[in-house]
């Protein structure tokens, strides 16, 4: 392991790699322009540095404040597909901020990253649901006899996404995408799509839908809001969507893939994986997905759980009546022990979750995620330090 004294108190890591490109700024001046510029460049290293000190007393900057253990090695976690790109920006963030360490995650859905974290054969579960009820004793046997703690660490808007030739804005009800989904709104020209829709040409072609086949949180976490919002319509619940209507296909790319491939189809996936996504009329007029409209949601969040175990109540969370708010969103939990790993790989897990904390940023924004700030950030980062 690298030595723990090469590994400061980091206080936002992209500004620290700020005055290490002034101090070499001003390394280059000393060497071109000899003794003479030595002041200067010393004023301007001290000036970079006062202002990222400053910084760092504000808002936020606070929440970024840790100390890396600098411990070497591969962390191996697997789940949830829909965190793929974020995981894939997190890996990059921490290999450059822990050299000798990276992140091997396997995204080959929750279910899959829950029975291996259970199994003891990763470090963490990625997953956009919590583990079941029966799977809670077994987590905690595999941690030592310790809690397995849910920390909703990626946030994800769901969108609808659709492929319509000559359709760049379309509305919905959720009663809409309940009978589309259960088949009995079958062709784009339906009275029920078109009433919302008024002066849009809505082609009389048939609805292909697409939908998980594999086990995942997000067809979990969508039938949940289909039966939460439609106050019952939606009866199916679970991991496994019902293959009673439409064409399966794995994992959100190959969802994704499906719908970009075939006119006049549809399917739920995480936005980052949309192209055309359906405004959603939860009840006070059609909402557009954008950032604003999921913080909306994100302000109103409640768990069912106390203390570093935080999992969501999705009931409160998808009957939300706050105004333009967007509360089809997949809050994914990074599923870790809170006690009970050797001590390399806590120190591992403890690393990369920090810096994939500060790393909730504009970046991880254009991958479609909402990155976390204020008190949810502040409640994350004392419990990745509170892991043993």
């Amino acid at each position: 392991p690298l030595a723990p004294e090469r590994y400061p108190v980091i206080r936002n890591f992209k500004r620290t790699a700020a005055i290490a490109g002034v101090v070499a700024l001003s390394s280059a001046s000393l060497v071109a322009c000899g003794d003479s510029e030595d002041n200067a460049a010393t004023d301007a290293v001290e000036s970079a540095t006062e202002a990222v000190s400053s910084d760092d007393k504000d808002g936020d900057a606070k929440s970024g404040d840790y100390e890396l253990s600098g411990q070497e090695g591969t962390l191996v976690a697997e789940g949830a597909s829909s965190q793929q790109n974020a995981m894939d920006y997190f890996a990059s963030v921490y290999a450059s901020e822990v050299p000798g360490a990276q992140l091997a995650y396997t995204p080959s859905g929750s279910g899959a990253g829950q029975k291996q974290f259970i199994a003891d054969q990763v470090a963490f579960a990625g997953s956009d649901s919590p583990l079941k009820d029966e799977q809670v004793q077994e987590a905690a046997d595999r941690c030592g006899g310790n809690e397995a703690w849910h920390l909703p660490f990626v946030i994800g808007p769901v969108a609808i996404a659709y492929n319509l030739d000559g359709v760049d804005e379309l509305n919905l009800t959720v009663d809409n995408i309940v009978e589309i989904f259960q088949g009995v709104i079958t062709t784009w020209n339906d009275p029920k799509i078109a009433e919302n829709n008024e002066g849009v040409e809505l082609p009389d072609a048939p609805i292909n839908v697409f939908y998980r086949s594999d086990e995942s949180g997000t067809s979990d976490n969508f039938q949940k809001f289909l039966a939460a919002a439609s106050d019952g319509k939606w009866e199916s619940t679970g991991k496994a969507f019902p293959n009673a209507v439409g064409t399966g296909a794995n994992g959100s790319s190959g969802v994704a893939q499906e719908v970009n491939a075939t006119e006049g189809a549809i399917t739920y996936v995480e936005a980052g994986f949309a192209d055309k996504k359906a405004n959603i009329d939860f009840g006070g007029g059609p909402v557009e997905l954008t950032d604003e409209a999921v913080e909306k949601t994100l302000d109103n969040l409640e768990f069912k759980t106390e203390g570093h175990n935080m999992v969501v109540d999705s009931d409160k969370l998808f009957k939300t009546d706050v105004a333009g708010a967007y509360p089809l969103v997949l809050t994914t939990y990074e599923i870790v022990c809170s006690a009970g790993y050797d001590e390399a790989t806590s120190k591992m897990v403890k690393d990369f979750l920090n810096v994939a904390l500060d790393s909730q940023d504009e970046e991880l924004a254009a991958e479609g995620f909402i990155p976390v700030k204020g008190a949810h950030a502040e409640r994350l980062r004392e419990a990745i330090n509170a892991i043993k």
